[in-house]
């Protein structure tokens, strides 16, 4: 039976307690580090030659070359019209929603920008599209359709010329929504190379996979200590850790959608987080009701059972205005405002990856075809970080076009201040250009 652990703030010993269930330590076991550091050098100095050797152990492939493991574009075009057709078109539905949602983001805040100042000085902003981008699609336990969406889609929106995909296929199993989701969203090349060896060959470069300027998209334990480690040659999205989920209830909504809104996140692995803030206790005795009665029948029921038992809590607020404050102290990937009223409890909100407003937003919808990004930030980083976005594949470079007239002016306080700070060569060249107006500068 799955039994998330309950608790009151009412009671003594919460603060405690709270702490104890929402401790979960990112830190990667030594020798994963160890073995991922060896992979990541043996790429970097054997190329497709380690990458063939990795894929061929690690995902019993038995193949040949990396000719192998590339995924064409007449492949990618055959999964898709290989789908039944009301999976075609929900990927299809799906895609454009997420393009419609980041195209408005990218008007909002991505584009490009000057102004003049009254001597007629030249200041802005130029955004221009990273090269080359890599995207992460995990094939493990399970087959990610969605991430190849909210990965590629961002980039191509952002005017990244280049996506590449790798996408591990033990044994050789490859998804048809996941090559499909490719076709749809605009990869550029793809292969099914997975694990630290496949963020090796996107950070560094093989004979066969090219060299990207970031990485995104989430993996494994192995995964994220590579994406870790190749921080600095490229760029990475963020180290994600379990996926979590924090409903806020006041009651209004039927507990078993909330009951089956906590099974979504626990039936990602073991190590996800549900948890419920509610003022109701009775509410709380329903929900729990819900989850008895609905567990038994979960495809993924041990995993499940896991999450909650492990890592699940049902707590008990003295008020929807104090959960608010508990929510902003977890700062959760997912937060769901499971109210009647959303509109009165979301002001209060700070911290979170994504919230959904009212009780007709499932996370679910969020995770596939609401149109933001599912790649949210984890384990309390919301407080400072925000979901994958255009912005993401796109970098920004000052503009600066300084007139005869501003030079006069900017040029005397960079003298004073480069003087103050001992650097005589950066006085130097203000100085150089402090000229009466009109004069000829040569």
């Amino acid at each position: 039976m799955a039994q998330p652990l309950r608790l009151s703030t009412a009671d003594d010993g919460f603060e405690a307690a709270f702490q104890t269930r929402l401790h979960w330590s990112a830190d990667t076991d030594a020798a994963i580090e160890q073995r991922v550091a060896e992979i990541l050098a043996d790429v970097r100095t054997r190329g497709d030659a380690a990458v063939l050797e990795y894929t061929q152990r690690f995902d019993n492939l038995s193949v040949t070359g990396m000719v192998q493991l590339e995924l064409g574009a007449t492949e990618l075009r055959n999964a898709f019209d290989g789908l039944p057709a009301e999976q075609r078109q929900a990927l299809q539905t799906a895609a454009e929603r997420v393009r419609s949602y980041h195209q408005a983001q990218k008007k909002a805040s991505g584009e490009s920008w000057t102004y003049r100042d009254p001597d007629g000085t030249l200041l802005g902003q130029k955004v221009t599209p990273l090269d080359r981008v890599g995207i992460y699609v995990p094939g493990g336990k399970a087959a990610y359709p969605s991430s190849v969406l909210m990965n590629a889609i961002p980039a191509h929106v952002a005017g990244v010329p280049e996506i590449i995909m790798v996408v591990p296929t033990p044994r050789g199993e490859k998804n048809p929504l996941v090559l499909a989701a490719a076709h749809v969203a605009g990869v550029s090349r793809a292969f099914t190379i997975g694990g630290a060896q496949a963020v090796a060959a996107l950070a560094y470069g093989t004979a066969t996979v090219p060299a990207v300027d970031k990485i995104t998209g989430p993996g494994n334990a192995y995964v994220a200590a590579a994406k870790r480690r190749v921080f600095g040659t490229v760029g990475i999205d963020m180290i994600a850790g379990p996926s979590e989920i924090l409903v806020l209830a006041d009651g209004s909504t039927p507990a078993d959608w909330v009951a089956m809104d906590l099974f979504s996140q626990a039936e990602h692995d073991e190590l996800a987080q549900s948890i419920l803030l509610c003022p109701d206790a009775a509410y709380i005795d329903r929900v729990q009701a819900e989850i008895d009665r609905l567990l038994p029948a979960m495809p993924r029921r041990d995993i499940i059972e896991k999450s909650l038992n492990g890592r699940g809590a049902l707590i008990l607020t003295r008020s929807m205005a104090e959960a608010c404050e508990i929510s902003n102290r977890i700062a959760p990937e997912h937060l769901e405002i499971s109210s009647d009223q959303p509109e009165v409890w979301e002001p209060l909100l700070r911290h979170a990856g994504a919230i959904f407003m009212g009780a007709y937003t499932s996370e679910s919808l969020g995770d596939y075809c609401a149109g933001p990004n599912h790649v949210l930030p984890t384990s309390g980083t919301a407080r400072f970080s925000s979901p994958l976005g255009v912005y993401d594949f796109q970098k920004r470079s000052s503009l600066i076009q300084v007139s005869q007239a501003g030079a006069q002016t900017l040029g005397q306080v960079a003298s004073i201040l480069a003087h103050g700070e001992g650097l005589q060569a950066h006085a130097m060249a203000a100085e150089f250009r402090l000229q009466k107006l009109g004069s000829d500068p040569n």
